[in-house]
């Protein structure tokens, strides 16, 4: 077996080994007794599995030493024999490994609280780790894994228990929640920030969260440092089904995410609690097919065609057949659109009669959200139904990834296929924390990223898992995009993938200050797809100021502000009206370089938005 640094050294992508303790657990062995003994007591059971991993085609294999420390071992009564279990479970993990795999020391929290957050110090920390280490080196590590840490101090001791006695290479994995922090709150900028700084040689992801808040977290990561960076998320969250804890993430579905990671810089990916072998085994046939120990440049130059999978007999239908909305956008025609949003009840009737003067008019389309800000209002599919049934006016729907799994979002597109809704805008959307129901559960199986990806597959007649579904779907694919964003290089790298991804339009968040979207339509010529530039018609200067500091990426410039302050001053008609001169002159602005407009109906008034598109040559005889 090679230096595990000589890997370090190369651009190829390597595989770690999925949860051990979850195999153990598919062996019979019940989470009442400690698993790290069993490196003593079952040691041909540890073996085993080590074995179905390399098999499944791991590069890297990890000790069952998560648990192996005195603390940790202490109620099981065994933290006597902790040099000894360790020492066995790197023999072990040697054995099977051969010149197969290498052998990764696994070292897990202490379960205490260190200073300053409770009365272990520092120097105690240190060597309750220290003696983990002794044992690992003595049985043959070939490197040293510090994983699911969530307090930076703790993995600091870790690292500094390791580099007094070795200095074998140390991957040092943190572990994010829901809100993509740790437990402690801290972001993953500051904590890749303050491991950048110690003496490891890979920062990373495991455990927490599934692979969907991973990558989240991967791409804030890779701005911060330069040191290679690892992905082993959970199979996603535990579901309880007739009292035992169930992964729901697929292997198909990790296998997916493989990919994405290593996009998104990652050098290893893995699996933590809930993957098995299968997953695994998807997971290296994934990266290989990717970049078959290629540098990740060329990884992301050749990322699958979803072209090449469709089924022989599929014929993709052209774009300008799809719908009139994808017609125009395809003939590089300039289209128009109107944001209205779906009915707080069941009646509709209210804001189907306002859209009837959308189509009088001749706006080509009205977009519906679909539960923006994580508000409760009808379906946003039903909306688009009853409006394209009923007015005649085609709808841009809005489909988020926040309320469904993986089923209900394919379900929901292939029912939205049937009912001949062709127009797709996707989003992730709002987490229900900014809504009335903020204990609501966000699902965020995939992103905008992902279910773009789904979309696309569709339209070559293939689902998620490549599975031919007969007669493709004929979906105008759009994607939303901020170029107010805090982090433009960041929104931008999402951008790229979303195009990467099979999106074919893009429609813009509210849009106040112009020079900053010319900017950033420059920074974007090199994927550049139509753009349709979101206008919001101002009617208060109060309205203003909302947009401006609660909305995220909307940038009201303080010249917008100083003139909606002014002349809501005078009056509250003056102070609309100063708002729709202002969505005029922005549309103007910035109609050289867009290929469309997406104007708000403010508080669903539609005829505030129609007296913007009086900018438009085209629609001053049609104004209200």
């Amino acid at each position: 077996m090679k230096d595990f640094r000589e890997i370090l050294d190369n651009d190829s992508i390597y595989v770690f080994d999925g949860a051990v303790g979850t195999r153990l657990y598919d062996k019979g062995v019940y989470i009442n007794r400690s698993y790290d003994e069993l490196n003593l007591t079952a040691p041909d059971l540890v073996r085993e599995v080590h074995e179905e991993y390399i098999d499944a085609g791991a590069d890297i294999i990890e000790t069952n030493t998560f648990g192996a420390t005195r603390n940790k071992l202490q109620p099981y009564g065994l933290e006597s024999r902790l040099r000894e279990i360790n020492i066995a479970a790197a023999k072990i993990a040697r054995e099977a490994a051969g010149e197969r795999a290498f052998v990764a020391g696994a070292i897990g929290p202490l379960g205490l609280r260190i200073e300053p957050f409770g009365p272990t110090s520092f120097d105690e920390a240190k060597a309750m780790f220290r003696e983990q280490v002794e044992g690992l080196l003595e049985g043959g590590v070939d490197l040293f894994i510090l994983e699911t840490f969530s307090e930076v101090h703790e993995i600091e001791q870790a690292v500094y228990a390791v580099r007094e006695l070795s200095d074998l290479p140390i991957v040092a994995q943190m572990a994010i929640q829901m809100d993509g922090k740790t437990t402690f709150g801290t972001t993953p900028e500051s904590f890749t920030a303050a491991l950048d700084k110690l003496d490891v040689d890979v920062i990373g992801l495991n455990c927490g969260m599934g692979p969907n808040h991973t990558l989240n977290a991967l791409e804030k990561m890779r701005v911060v440092t330069d040191k290679k960076l690892s992905a082993q998320p959970n199979a996603g969250l535990p579901r309880d089904v007739q009292g035992r804890q169930f992964y729901m993430g697929s292997p198909e579905y990790m296998a997916e995410f493989s990919r994405r990671f290593v996009q998104a810089g990652a050098k290893f990916v893995g699996g933590c609690c809930g993957t098995t072998p299968t997953h695994i085994k998807l997971i290296s046939e994934a990266i290989r097919s990717v970049s078959p120990r290629q540098s990740i440049s060329e990884a992301r130059k050749q990322s699958a065609n979803v072209a090449e999978l469709k089924p022989h007999d599929v014929e993709v239908v052209p774009a300008e057949e799809r719908s009139r909305w994808s017609a125009k956008i395809a003939r590089g025609e300039f289209v128009t659109s109107v944001e209205v949003l779906p009915p707080k009840g069941c009646d509709a009737e209210k804001t189907l009669e306002s859209i009837r003067l959308l189509k009088e008019v001749g706006v080509d389309g009205v977009n519906i959200p679909d539960g923006p800000r994580a508000q409760t209002r009808m379906s946003a599919m039903a909306t688009a139904v009853l409006v394209e049934r009923e007015i005649g006016i085609e709808a841009v729907l809005h489909y988020c990834c926040r309320d469904r799994n993986l089923l209900g979002m394919m379900s929901d597109l292939l029912g939205a296929a049937a009912m001949g809704l062709h127009n797709l805008l996707i989003i992730t959307g709002d987490p229900p924390k900014m809504g009335p129901y903020p204990d609501a559960t966000a699902v965020f199986d995939i992103d905008a990223i992902g279910l773009t990806n789904m979309a696309n597959k569709l339209n070559h007649g293939l689902d998620l898992g490549n599975n031919p579904i007969g007669k493709p779907t004929a979906f105008s694919i759009g994607v939303g995009v901020n170029p107010g964003a805090v982090n433009l290089d960041e929104e931008i790298r999402r951008f790229e993938w979303k195009v990467e991804a099979g999106a074919e339009y893009a429609i813009t968040q509210p849009v106040f200050d112009t020079e900053q979207l010319r900017t950033f339509l420059k920074r974007i010529e090199h994927v550049r797809i139509p753009i349709v530039a979101g206008i919001w018609p101002l009617i208060s200067y109060r309205n203003a100021e909302f947009m401006h500091n609660e909305v995220p990426g909307v940038n009201v410039t303080q010249e917008i502000l100083d003139r909606m302050r002014k002349a809501s001053e005078i009056s509250k008609e003056e102070g609309r009206d100063e708002g729709i001169r202002i969505a005029r002159e922005s549309l103007l602005e910035v109609r050289d370089v867009i290929q469309g407009v997406q104007v708000s109906a403010p508080f669903g008034n539609v005829k505030y938005a129609l007296q913007v598109f009086e900018a438009l040559d085209e629609f001053k005889r049609a104004a209200v």
